[in-house]
């Protein structure tokens, strides 16, 4: 690989200086300046930082006289995505991190897909129907499940139903198209090309039917059901809902109730049956169950939509708790999660 063209001071603009003069100074001088600053700033400043490549010390000494009376020992500086990790991490932690550098790591910054999640769904849908089946659920296969499933909840019902269906099937696209797919997004969104993950069909659209609130999710289902039932069928066994949080042992339910928002959870319980509401109130002391029912009870009648997406973000905090590893999600049937001593 050619390597970089040295930078020239009397060139650099002024966040190219910024970030100069930050890669230049003692690692806890920079984090303190860091901490000053909001997370626009630190994403333009760190952005900037990890694409300046060689920086002769001539550079770095005459920006620094412009911005300080202190040298540290002139020597020149490399700005990569490595050297920015290990800066910021100090002020934002590593997962904040992660994320940061997750989002400057592609050829051009954010993501096409990214920047898909922060389009309305009305405004994606309306772009998705004109264009075809198959090149619509790729789309949608590449975005937030959440912000999917509310994209499909807009679409017309055939062309939602063939798009599902489509997402189920999907076969590894060539670069080269996805690359014509994202340039075509990119020119109508306006924003950027990145890295794809691969994940399995059935447990993305499984993941979408997830965040469908209860009448799309029945509806869908429904046509599902009728025109392809076998998939229909492994979705469904795929699928959690409020419901499933029966599988979940004490222990489980326990630390979801202390990590749940409370409000939430009233609501969610507010709207579910029985069985559901009693795992959840013998899981608590008298009092706070008796207090938990005198909170249902005073909320009075509840938009069902309210109670769909109380659910959902119990759902969605109960999963988090799983992928972390502090509670445990049986997979299988009942009888496939009984223990054989």
């Amino acid at each position: 690989m050619a390597p970089r063209k040295s930078l020239d001071a009397s060139k650099l603009s002024g966040i190219q200086k910024a970030a100069v003069v930050m890669m230049s100074v003692e690692e806890d001088v920079a984090s303190k300046i860091f901490a000053l600053m909001s997370e626009d700033e630190i994403k333009e400043v760190s952005q900037t930082m990890a694409s300046l490549g060689s920086v002769e010390p001539d550079v770095v000494e005459t920006l620094m006289e412009e911005f300080s009376n202190q040298l540290s020992e002139g020597a020149g500086i490399v700005g990569d995505l490595q050297s920015t990790q290990k800066l910021l991490t100090k002020v934002l932690g590593a997962e904040k991190v992660a994320a940061l550098m997750e989002d400057m790591s592609g050829p051009a910054g954010r993501n096409t897909w990214d920047k898909l999640n922060n389009v309305s769904e009305e405004m994606l849908a309306a772009y998705i129907k004109n264009e075809y089946p198959q090149t619509a659920a790729l789309v949608l296969t590449k975005i937030r499940t959440a912000h999917a499933a509310r994209v499909l909840s807009v679409l017309p019902e055939d062309f939602a139903l063939d798009v599902i269906q489509r997402m189920i099937t999907i076969e590894p696209v060539k670069r080269e198209v996805l690359s014509e797919i994202e340039k075509t997004l990119q020119a109508e969104f306006m924003s950027n090309l990145a890295a794809t993950t691969e994940t399995d069909s059935y447990e993305m659209v499984a993941e979408i039917f997830n965040n469908f609130d209860r009448n799309t999710e029945t509806k869908f289902m429904g046509l599902l059901d009728t025109s392809d039932p076998e998939s229909a069928n492994r979705i469904k066994e795929l699928m959690f809902t409020f419901d499933d949080l029966v599988q979940l042992d004490a222990a489980g339910i326990q630390m979801l109730i202390r990590s749940a928002d409370k409000e939430k959870l009233i609501i969610a319980l507010k709207g579910a049956g029985d069985p559901i509401r009693e795992l959840f109130f013998a899981n608590m002391s008298e009092r706070a169950a008796k207090i938990m029912k005198e909170d249902m009870e005073s909320k009075g009648p509840l938009r069902m939509r309210d109670v769909d997406q109380a659910q959902m973000a119990i759902v969605t905090k109960a999963k988090e708790l799983a992928d972390s590893g502090q509670i445990v999600i049986p997979e299988g049937t009942e009888e496939e999660e009984q223990m054989v001593y």
